[in-house]
């Protein structure tokens, strides 16, 4: 460290150790603990010792020391003293033994409390800021959307237009965003707050049946066509349906955001050998180097479109993983990408019908 940083540490430790020792031999040794406090335990009394052990700690924690290694700081000195007697021949007393034991106890609890003080303050700000990070990107785009349907309705009450044309078709587009936008921030919710996932037993079939059937609308308002392959009505998911819904239902939207106009975005799902995977396929023209992985965390955008929150594929891969499965993405070179979904295989039984008409 730096010496600026060792007129808090063991070098005035040392003498405040020194300076403890001379006042006990005097005629008030009590004064000692106006420079290293008393002994006991329990809240850290003020002193000089515990002021300097203070500022040491807040110094450790702000240079990316552990705790531990705060610790470690006094009690090698304990030790380094002991050696240093036993080489020199140098006898300690047992007061002096104790004084020692008592001003390292000391320092140890100032500089620990400050330690722990100064890194939950920095998480809370960390957090704190990523909360109003995530809030307002939230509230940004949540009025973006809300705006354009306001205007759209506008436009639609003086009776100049229809609901079947272009400013309906505006209209469309905004409720569906908005639609997706809230469901997205639910299933954040759910991951983040740590609810109990709900697994249940349900027809793989029958799920992307329901999906295909909101997908659909949100294909015909991005202009894509949407392609959905027959799945075996035996094939079943125990999952927690929401947050599986959820989790297919931002890969369509990313597809359909991100594929040439009035290109082809395939949902397929099939079983191979004890898994079953869920593949959502676009026609984007392809991933840039080095964005495969990168793309899975928050807030992270990599194609020249940046509206949204760049939460959907983080989230989805959350709610993926809370279902005991994978998320991962394959590119296409020159033609799109592939994400696909992989879950333990399941059958349909008469015993356990689905969860979703249940």
């Amino acid at each position: 460290m730096p010496a600026k940083e060792l007129a808090n540490g063991v070098s005035i430790f040392l003498d405040q150790l020194i300076k403890t020792l001379v006042m006990e031999q005097t005629e008030a040794p009590m004064q000692s603990h106006k420079v290293s406090g008393p002994s006991g335990g329990g809240k850290p009394a003020l002193s000089e010792m515990s002021d300097s052990a203070t500022r040491h700690g807040k110094e450790l924690q702000e240079h990316g020391f552990t705790v531990e290694e705060v610790v470690h700081d006094y009690g090698d000195l304990c030790q380094s003293i002991s050696d240093l007697a036993f080489e020199t021949g140098v006898d300690i007393e047992i007061d002096e033994f104790r004084t020692l034991n008592r001003c390292l106890d000391n320092a140890i609890a100032s500089a620990v409390t400050e330690f722990g003080y100064q890194r939950d303050s920095v998480i809370a700000d960390r957090q704190a800021v990523a909360l109003n990070e995530r809030l307002g990107f939230f509230a940004h785009e949540l009025r973006n959307q809300l705006c354009t349907a306001t205007l759209a309705l506008s436009v639609i009450k003086q009776g100049n237009v229809g609901l079947n044309g272009a400013t309906g078709g505006v209209l469309d587009r905004a409720l569906v965003g908005l639609g997706n936008l809230i469901d997205r921030s639910l299933a954040e919710v759910r991951i983040t707050a740590g609810l109990e996932v709900q697994h249940r037993l349900f027809s793989l079939a029958d799920f992307i049946a329901e999906i295909k059937l909101s997908a659909t609308l949100e294909a015909q308002v991005k202009g894509c066509v949407l392609t959905v392959s027959d799945v075996d009505p035996l094939l079943a998911v125990d999952a927690d349906r929401d947050l599986l819904l959820s989790a297919i239902g931002n890969l369509l939207q990313n597809a359909f955001k991100f594929t040439r106009p009035h290109s082809e975005v395939t949902l397929n799902a099939y079983a191979l050998a004890d898994r079953i995977l869920i593949d959502v396929q676009d026609h984007c023209g392809g991933l840039p180097p080095g964005l495969a992985e990168d793309m899975f965390k928050s807030f992270t955008q990599g194609a020249e479109d940046r509206s949204g929150l760049g939460l959907g594929l983080s989230i989805s891969r959350r709610s993926v993983e809370a279902n005991n499965g994978v998320l991962s993405v394959r590119d296409v070179a020159g033609s799109g990408c592939v994400f696909t979904i992989d879950l333990p295989r399941h059958f349909m039984t008469a015993a356990a019908p689905d969860a979703g008409n249940a």
